[in-house]
């Protein structure tokens, strides 16, 4: 369990995009018509679910890190927001769905677009430690501020 649930460790987000990717690439590889793909994705949407609702530090592959791999770690962990990771995964969420969607339906295509998106922004930010998701939420509140008005003050 994370120490806090508004707080993650970076290290276990990676860990979890590593996961989520694998999950990813093989429901694609198998594809449309195979029972597998559809139980990978939607065990994948499921972790998803729970890293939006309940928070990051929570999703199942986040609390494998933490038991397994963390206490193997040196040096402890440096606490990030949950706030971002949380957001991305929300997104991980509606493209998992739109990939069900295409997938149950015999929409193809939208099964590889959605799904594709899904495992090219995990893959981002297992490899480089870079969560699109995370960077949206970030300039969402950036653009959200308000400027101030320099005649009326700060």
């Amino acid at each position: 369990m994370p120490a806090q649930s508004n707080r993650i460790d970076p290290r276990g987000a990676r860990f979890s995009a590593a996961i989520t990717a694998a999950l990813l690439a093989a429901s694609l590889a198998l594809g449309p018509g195979s029972t597998a793909a559809l139980v990978l994705l939607s065990v994948q949407a499921l972790a998803f679910t729970i890293g939006a609702l309940v928070g990051p530090g929570f999703q199942p592959w986040a609390l494998a890190f933490a038991k397994l791999v963390r206490p193997r770690l040196s040096g402890p962990p440096q606490w990030e927001d949950a706030r971002p990771p949380r957001f991305a995964q929300a997104v991980g969420l509606g493209f998992a769905i739109l990939g069900l969607a295409g997938l149950v339906s015999g929409l193809t295509p939208l099964f590889y677009i959605a799904t594709g998106f899904a495992l090219l922004a995990a893959l981002l930010n297992a490899a480089f430690n870079f969560c699109l998701g995370c960077e949206l939420y970030l300039l969402g509140v950036r653009l959200g501020r308000r400027p101030v008005n320099p005649e009326q003050g700060s």
